[in-house]
């Protein structure tokens, strides 16, 4: 990787667009960056790291997103310019130009308040064929994962191996093992091996939680053993753990113990059960015996019972066969007693027929017999198909008369409608120059209202920004003052610091003085013997005063900054307010606007009405047309009508006098023609009724003689004898029964009284059935004891036997688990170190990084050898430090002139960085080689630089000079005033209240 042009603007201190041409810089192998503290050194390199990994060194990034924009943009920067950062690269053969724009907030450019621009990046390739620029992606992930795949390595990685941060190698050679682990494990990603140690652990944990799962699976098993034998086993339960290797045998043997146990409490069970079958089976014969006997003795009782009962109800059995006997003579004269009950109830029903029609009657005709009323009806019949004729005529007459109302309603209508329209149509042309006038009105006002809305507008916006000009002339004035003020107190405050940084200097060497220990090396000198250390003097000023007064100068330029930033931005707003405004005043500008906005009100209201006047111009002309039309049709109905009511009138006349001599003496001929009907079927009813009551009186007296003649034959008295003896066929079968189950039950008494075995079984003494119950319950429960002993001996046998089986499975596939995790537990305590395999306690990760620090000791040596002129070999070290801290990572210094070797935390100040400088060039190589990445041709070196004396420095340039063979350029990163005279081509950051800038300097001449 070559850098060749670096493009920054508004980025950290750099307030405008800075551009740094590294070709040039490394076209002298070395090139020196300096300045003064603060300026911006490291901000350069800052950038270069922003560009390629969008974010800035670890030491420095900002933690939180929403702080990133405020820790990359420039104070100094004017708000409309854009935080960006352009890069241009040779990486892997390709020659590439990075452009990054981190995300920050503006002012808007309309309105009030702020708005966030989006953080932009841009990759773009040079292709030398054609010689332009190609645009490859405009993604930060993708112009992630393309730099990251050409560099070969994360960003902790290339600020390591490229920046070479020489304070991070110094507290490198001073740290301990654990330290140098974590910054070895960044830069080498052996997070594949920690995975292993992590894997390792993981299967020994899943391992051991298998094993002791199945260890309390097999005590679980245990436990079940001892709840199914119960109290019968002696030997109690084996006291081991889950985890314990002995466990699997005990619990087998203790269960061996329990099933023999079971074993011969089956066997006891088995023989009591025997004897209670045999002592059961006795008493069930005896107590059988018992019962057959009870059975026929209390047979043979009821019997005689029943036999004494039956001879009670003989009298009942005898009255009910009389009654049945008289009840089915009665039944042969059944048939006549109903035709006479028929033949009774149909007259009384004729009789009130009769004197019903009667009385609607005249009194005339009440005596009057059928024939009579018969002929009266044929009469009524044949005067009332006279008057039906003349119905017709009686309907044709409504309708006339009906059809001559709706001709006066037509005519009425018609005569409304007429005058209704000569009174409109007279009013018809004033009418019309009104809605006219109304329509030009409107369309005149619609004119002026779009003249005066052009006026309004501009008005409207000359006295906004009169208001914004009188506001900000005020504030202007303010902001003048406390930038006056802001300047004073800066002045102030830079004179307070550079007076106490004036006097801390002259009294510097008190200062060191006090730092010095007895028996150390000088940090200036380097000597260990300190024969007169200066003395503090009265008023002597130390750091932290001149620090605290620096800072109160910062902050007093700040505040200055600040506010001439605010005093711009005031007078510009207050300059675009005042053009825009022109002359006039406020209260010219109101009267003005106030003016417009009432004539534009008015004229807009009268011109919103042009439409609706010109609606109801021609609604007023769609009604004149309509009107005239409507008295047109009104004229001709009327015509029509005058001939159609004389046809109707003589229509009329002719149909009136038919109609007289129809109706009679009622109102209508349909009036008369009811009256006729409803006669005719008022005779119709009495003759009816009439010639019923005498058919039905014939009737009744021959079933009264039909009646008595069947009575005497059934050998009744008198009819209603025979009827009195009339049974329902519900009554007859219910005596029918009785007396069957009276003679049933008669015959069976008789059978049990003569069966033999229950009449003997009643001369025998009575049965002792309750004795015999108690002999058969006592041997009964002794059965059902003796067998659940044995149901419960075998269930216990089976359930160990089973459980058995089930422990016996339990082992079976504890064994592969135990062997595994024995296995595994050797494996990961070895990789973790506190296996007693492993004599040095060194992890896996760290026995890899220690191979990859002993590469890095070898190629550090290289050099370290020409920066201490053959004095110091750095050398890797797997000793274990002592007591219990672990091995792998350690670094020793072998002095050559001594022949012993002492760990670098020993190391003096300038010794120190010699010896981390070697390491980092060192490290650099190694963890490119490692990373497989692209070819690092610019290294830079961060500080450090102070502590060396003349000679050390002129080697140590020396060893970076010899970079150049590889075609290789090192940027020293310093503000050694030596280093200027040393190293002729520089780039020199310069800063101001303005913000820094960058120059080029070689060999004296200003770039």
């Amino acid at each position: 990787m070559r850098l060749h042009r670096l493009t920054i603007t508004a980025f950290g201190p750099f307030a405008d667009t800075q551009e740094i041409d590294f070709d040039a810089l490394s076209a002298a192998g070395i090139f020196l960056l300096h300045g003064a503290t603060g300026a911006g050194k490291t901000s350069v390199l800052d950038a270069v790291c922003y560009a390629l990994y969008d974010a800035v060194p670890g030491a420095r990034q900002i933690k939180g997103g929403a702080t990133k924009d405020a820790s990359l943009r420039s104070d100094h920067a004017p708000a409309g310019t854009s935080t960006e950062v352009l890069l241009e690269l040779t990486v892997a053969g390709r020659r590439l130009e990075i452009t990054r724009r981190p995300a920050r907030t503006r002012p808007k450019k309309r309105g009030t308040g702020v708005t966030t621009e989006k953080a932009q990046s841009q990759l773009r390739e040079y292709d030398s064929q054609s010689a332009q620029w190609h645009g490859l992606s405009r993604s930060h992930q993708e112009i992630g994962e393309e730099i990251g795949q050409l560099l070969g390595m994360s960003r902790e990685q290339f600020c390591q191996v490229v920046l070479l941060p020489q304070g991070d190698f110094a507290r490198f050679l001073r740290a301990d093992a654990e330290a140098r682990g974590k910054l070895l494990g960044r830069l080498f990603d052996t997070r594949r091996f920690a995975a292993v140690e992590d894997r390792l652990a993981e299967l020994r944990r899943g391992a051991e939680q298998q094993v002791r799962a199945g260890d309390e699976r097999l005590l679980g098993v245990a436990q079940r053993i001892a709840q199914a034998a119960g109290a019968g086993i002696e030997q109690p339960l084996p006291a081991r753990q889950p985890g314990d290797p002995g466990l699997a045998p005990a619990v087998l043997a203790w269960a061996a113990v329990a099933r023999s146990t079971a074993h011969e409490r089956l066997d006891i069970a088995g023989s009591a059960l025997s004897g209670a079958e045999s002592r059961q089976a006795t008493a069930r014969r005896l107590l059988d015996t018992e019962r057959e006997l009870a059975r026929l003795q209390e047979r043979f009782a009821e019997g005689r019972r029943r036999a004494e009962a039956l001879e009670a109800r003989r009298p009942q059995y005898e009255a009910a066969r009389a009654t049945l006997e008289r009840a089915r003579k009665a039944d042969r004269v059944a048939p006549a007693l109903a035709l006479r009950e028929d033949a009774e109830r149909a007259h009384r029903t004729a009789a009130a027929d009769r004197d019903r029609a009667r009385t609607r009657l005249p009194a005339e005709l009440t005596e009057s017999g059928a024939d009579q009323l018969f002929a009266l009806e044929r009469k009524m019949i044949e005067e009332l198909g006279r008057v039906d004729a003349a119905r017709g005529a009686e309907r044709r007459s409504a309708e006339i008369s009906r059809e001559r109302a709706d001709l006066d309603r037509q005519a009425r209508a018609d005569d409304e409608l007429l005058a209704d329209a000569a009174g409109w149509l007279a009013d018809w042309d004033s009418a019309r120059r009104q809605h006219q006038e109304r329509v030009e009105t409107a369309q005149e006002a619609a004119t002026r209202a779009e003249q005066l809305a052009g006026q309004l507008e501009p008005a409207r916006g000359q006295l906004e920004a009169a208001h914004t000009r009188d506001t900000l002339e005020a504030r202007a004035a303010g902001s003048e003052g406390l930038l006056n003020s802001a300047r004073e107190r800066a002045n102030d405050a830079k004179e307070i610091w550079l007076d106490l940084r004036e006097r801390r200097l002259r009294g510097i060497a008190a200062e060191l003085a006090d730092r010095l220990v007895a028996g150390e090396p000088c940090a200036v000198c380097g000597s260990a013997d300190h024969p007169e250390p200066a003395r503090a003097t009265a008023g002597q000023v130390g750091q932290a005063s001149e620090d605290a007064a620096f800072a109160a100068s910062r902050r007093a330029e700040a505040a200055v900054a600040e506010a001439e930033r605010e005093h711009a931005s005031v007078r510009e707003e207050y300059a675009a307010a005042r053009s825009a405004a022109g002359g006039s005043t406020v209260a010219e500008l109101v009267a003005l606007t106030g003016r417009l906005g009432r004539e534009y009100t008015e004229a807009h209201r009268l011109a919103a009405g042009t439409h609706a006047a010109r609606e109801a111009l021609a609604h007023a002309e769609r009604e004149r047309e309509d009107r005239l039309t409507a008295r047109r049709s009104a004229e001709n109905r009327v015509a029509a009508r005058t001939s159609r009511r004389e046809a109707l009138d003589h229509e009329q006349t002719g149909l009136e006098s038919e109609l007289v001599r129809a109706r009679g003496d009622a109102d209508s001929v349909a009036a008369h023609a009811e009256l006729l009907a409803n006669r005719a079927r008022l005779l119709a009813e009495a003759a009816d009724a009439v010639r019923d009551f005498d058919t039905t009186a014939q009737r009744l007296k021959e079933s009264d003689d039909r009646l008595a003649d069947a009575a005497f034959r059934a050998g009744f008295d008198t009819p209603r004898a025979a009827a009195a003896a009339l049974l329902s066929g519900a009554e007859q079968r219910g005596l029918t029964h009785r007396m069957d189950d009276w003679q049933a039950e008669a015959a069976t008494v008789a059978d049990r009284l003569a069966e033999p075995d229950a009449r003997d079984a009643a001369e025998r003494p009575p049965a002792r059935l309750d004795t015999a119950l108690m002999s058969y319950e006592a041997a009964e429960s002794a059965l059902r004891a003796a067998s659940a002993a044995l149901a419960g001996a075998r269930e216990r046998g089976a359930q160990l036997a089973g459980l058995s089986r089930q422990a016996e499975e339990e082992v079976r596939r504890l064994g592969p688990l135990r062997t595994e995790y024995e296995r595994v537990a050797r494996l990961a305590a070895l990789t973790a170190g506190t296996s007693n395999d492993n004599d040095r306690k060194m992890r896996l990760e760290s026995y890899v990084l220690a191979a990859r620090l002993e590469q890095v000791a070898a190629a550090a040596t290289a050099r370290l050898l020409r920066m201490s002129s053959g004095r110091y070999t750095l050398v890797h070290s797997d000793a274990r430090s002592g007591g219990a801290k672990r091995s792998g990572l350690g670094l020793h210094v072998v002095d050559s002139w001594t022949g012993g070797a002492r760990d670098t935390a020993t190391l003096s100040g300038g010794e120190t960085f010699f010896v981390s400088l070697a390491l980092a060039l060192g490290l650099a190589d190694v963890v490119t080689d490692e990373a497989g990445g692209a070819r690092l041709d610019t290294l830079f070196i961060d500080e450090g630089f102070g502590s060396l004396d003349d000679q050390t420095l002129d080697e140590v340039l020396d060893v970076l000079d010899s970079l150049r063979e590889r075609d290789r350029s090192v940027g020293i990163v310093s503000h050694v005033a030596d280093l200027r005279r040393r190293i002729p081509t520089q780039l020199e950051v310069t800063k101001s209240r303005r913000g820094s800038t960058v120059s080029l300097r070689t060999g004296g001449t200003d770039g």
